[in-house]
């Protein structure tokens, strides 16, 4: 073995890339690899690999990803044992491939650099050191900048200024090897700090520099409070109000271009580190009704006219001010249908819906999002959404998922929807519309994103005569009688709509000009030129945006907006005590309102304990839990990928999905798991029963069978949202497509009698169509979410990920697959 190996390395600290090597190694070999390894150190008394302990790596071939490799070195690692012991038993199995894995690369970065928080004047200085085998240089960048004469170990700049603030990185070269360290974030304050204090004592500590003030508002002002603390490593906000932490408020400034009075509260800012936690100070903000200005205007009316502007002289003088219009509310309903039991998978809408969520939220919608949806669950839904639709509200739907278009109605296709579907097991968007005008909204906005093709096993034609108004924006993701497309890569994608749309949703324009210029956007894209297109109708005769203020009207049914409201809100987290003298952290996320995220985390363990650990259990039938994918030690390993990066680290994590399905409150155990060094090592179980209440839209009750009286009106009305015929078709229509589901690249498993076009003619397939389309996908080897990217062999430093059309347009021709219908 090599001297060069560090061999007193605990063999949990070992890197995740080394780590992942050597699982593959020893998981693929048959007479050297993970069985004879744990042979041979179950003969080592040191580390008691025990016969239990080699089935249960074994049982680990059972889970998606699993690997026995993985499950032997940690327990191995917990267990003391070291590099060192381990190259000396992989030297006894002889496996010298494995054995290759822990020495150490022609290149290793030691020390990387930290992001850091100071003030504007004092001095930045960022650090990277390599080792390598032979010289090693360096070259520091700014964002995709080389920053100049920047060939050290650190990088100095003094002093420093608000606009050095950015991110940097360092590439290091040694001969043929080059690598580059990870991101370093600086941000610089603006801030004139008293008594001739200096920064240098704040390393290492959080200072708090900036605090925010307390505010007093008129309805549709813009909302800023301001925080801010230095140190290294840099700090992390969330900001809170009345306690309760708001959603995607996390970062120094908090900005609400329009307030309303629902913005009132008390506001403060958690200000965080890996080591240490602090709190902003607690500033009230008012919001106060806009008060009608008298305006002197002379006016030649009749008495008539005197009179009636007196009865309505708030409506007057609000009408008289030029070119602002205002909701009385803002109500968004977001459906994404991706697990359909008779139809292919989807994937794009999960994170459809996420994005536009988020970005709704910031333009102070209430937003309702939902996954995966059957079709009562789906027309209750619908029905709580209108109840919130009252005069001059703006309301807002978007779906993605399968769906079809007959005789110029639309239709939205349940997860449960039988093969093949027709109307009556689906919703239409027209009766939707109907009901939604009769509510006299300021605003309706129907956003579809899902396939217009027809439907042949449904020859229904909905007669659904809606009233004239001026209030109505359809935005189509795809023109009548085609499809819509979800781009599709190693991992989680927009559908080609949003892609564009959440470029242009935060525009303060017309809601049609922003519609344009997104069709314009998705013109330019050559994957989808010629196939998508983006087909807008619209009624709409005021200039309506979805970035107007809101100032609240008499009208409406409060309980219901407040039911809305708390369709959304979390469950306070919670510190639970056991008799052992542990403490053990509850907390819980919000990754969807029907997806809830719990997360547990050891705050104290006794000094006696040796090991500690908390995870959840017994959770209801009704509910969507995978027990695989429970009590994992990253969000990613229990289907967590959107929400990961808000998450705490450091702990367990549990996504519960299909919260609609509850119909009892939320019970669940949390179990405290503990050995003591006195018992030598033997497992001591604790528990406790958690009630939450009705979570997030499990509120709502949409399992209920009963629809509620406000929909009963249109029972009448053929394919309402409140009138659904039997689910099952006829035996003449209970046809079988052959194709099944598959992945994005998999088209062997499709049915064998249809032609796939040459790789050159390069067609591609839709999001959603009718009941006997194909569902196929764009494949592109480009994923957003990864961060970096870097072409193989190329010495340059790696970019943040971007949406500029230009550069992705021929990364998804060079590997576009279009499959005909």
């Amino acid at each position: 073995m090599s001297d060069s190996l560090e061999r007193s390395t605990k063999i949990n600290l070992l890197k995740e890339p080394v780590v992942k090597k050597l699982c593959e190694v020893l998981d693929k070999s048959c007479k050297k690899g993970w069985r004879k390894l744990g042979e041979i150190v179950g003969n080592d008394r040191r580390f008691r690999v025990s016969s239990d302990d080699m089935e249960l790596c074994s049982l680990k071939v059972l889970e998606l990803e699993g690997s026995p490799s993985r499950m032997l070195l940690r327990l191995m690692g917990e267990r003391g044992c070291t590099t060192g012991h381990l190259a000396d038993y992989l030297q006894t199995v002889g496996n010298s491939e494995a054995l290759q894995c822990l020495k150490p690369p022609a290149l290793q970065i030691l020390i990387q650099p930290q992001s850091v928080a100071l003030i504007s004047g004092h001095n930045l200085r960022l650090s990277c050191h390599a080792v390598g085998r032979s010289s090693v240089h360096y070259q520091w960048f700014k964002t995709k900048e080389e920053i100049p004469n920047s060939f050290s170990t650190d990088l100095v700049i003094s002093p420093v200024h608000l606009k050095d603030a950015g991110f940097y990185i360092c590439r290091v070269n040694s001969g043929d090897a080059f690598e580059f360290s990870q991101w370093a974030q600086v941000d610089v304050l603006n801030v004139t700090m008293c008594c001739g204090q200096s920064y240098h004592s704040l390393e290492g500590h959080l200072k708090m520099v900036i605090q925010p003030q307390s505010q007093r508002l008129h309805v549709g002002e813009s909302l800023q409070l301001e925080c801010g603390a230095v140190g290294r490593p840099i700090p992390r906000y969330q900001w809170l109000r009345n306690g309760v932490p708001l959603l995607n408020a996390t970062k120094r400034k908090l900005m609400i271009p329009h307030s309303m009075q629902d913005h009132n509260g008390r506001y403060r800012c958690e200000i965080s580190s890996s080591k240490e936690r602090m709190w902003s100070n607690e500033v009230d903000v008012v919001i106060e009704p806009r008060i009608s200005v008298q305006i002197s205007v002379a006016l030649e009316c009749s008495e008539d006219d005197v009179l009636a502007i007196g009865e309505g002289s708030s409506d007057f003088f609000l009408n008289s001010i030029p070119d602002h219009l205002y909701a009385t509310d803002k109500v968004a309903l977001l459906i994404g249908n991706l697990s359909y039991q008779n139809h292919p998978q989807l994937k794009a809408p999960m994170v459809d819906v996420y994005d536009l969520t988020n970005l709704l939220r910031q333009l102070n919608f209430q937003v309702v999002s939902l996954l995966d949806l059957t079709e009562t669950e789906m027309r209750n839904a619908v029905d709580e959404f209108l109840l919130l639709l009252h005069k001059g509200v703006y309301g807002l739907l978007y779906y993605a998922g399968h769906g079809y278009e007959n005789y110029g109605n639309s239709f939205m296709v349940p997860v449960d929807a039988p093969n093949p579907y027709r109307s009556a097991n689906c919703l239409c968007v027209q009766s939707i519309l109907k009901l939604m005008q009769e509510k006299e909204t300021g605003l309706n906005v129907f956003l579809l994103d899902m396939c217009r093709k027809r439907n042949i096993h449904d020859d229904s034609a909905p007669n659904n005569i809606l009233r004239v108004t001026a209030n109505i924006v359809f935005g189509y993701a795809t023109c009548q009688d085609a499809e819509a497309f979800e781009l599709s890569s190693s991992g989680f994608a927009n559908g080609v709509f949003v892609k564009f749309l959440k470029r242009r949703l935060l525009d303060d324009e017309k809601i049609t000009v922003v519609l344009d210029r997104v069709a314009e956007d998705m013109g330019q894209f050559d994957a989808t030129k010629g196939k998508q297109a983006l087909e807008i109708r619209s009624s709409l005769s005021d200039r309506r945006a979805l970035t107007d203020p809101i100032l609240p009207g008499d009208s409406g049914d409060h309980a219901h907006r407040l039911q809305w409201a708390k369709a959304h809100e979390l469950p306070e987290s919670m510190c639970l005590n056991f008799d052992c003298g542990a403490q053990i952290k509850l907390g819980f996320a919000a990754e969807f309102s029907n997806v809830l995220v719990i997360y547990t985390h050891i705050v104290k363990k006794p000094e006696d304990m040796s090991s500690c650990q908390a995870h959840v259990t017994d959770f209801s039938r009704d509910l969507d839990v995978d027990p695989k994918e429970m009590n994992r030690e990253t969000p990613e390993e229990t289907g967590i990928y959107l929400l990961s990066s808000n998450l705490p680290q450091h702990c367990l994590y549990t996504r519960v999905s299909s919260l609609q399905k509850l119909r009892e409150e939320l019970v669940f155990t949390v179990c405290l798991q503990g050995t003591f060094t006195a018992m030598d090592d033997e497992s001591v179980h604790w528990t406790k029963s958690i009630n939450i209440g009705k979570p997030l839209i499990a509120r709502l009750d949409l399992n209920r069978a009963m629809r509620r009286n406000s929909c009963l009106q249109t029972c009448l009305i053929p394919h309402s949202p409140s009138h659904s015929p039997c689910h099952s078709p006829g035996p003449e229509h209970h046809l079988h497509l052959q194709y099944g589901m598959h992945q994005a690249q998999d088209f062997s498993r499709l049915s064998p009698q249809h032609h796939y076009p040459d790789v050159h003619e390069r067609f591609q397939g839709a999001v959603g169509g009718c009941g006997d389309s194909y569902y196929d996908n764009l494949s592109q080897p480009y994923e957003p979410s990864a961060g970096l990217l870097i072409s193989p062999g190329q010495h340059r430093i790696p970019i943040e990920a971007t949406d500029d059309i230009n550069e992705l347009q021929t990364m998804f021709i060079n590997s576009l697959h279009l499959q005909q219908q």
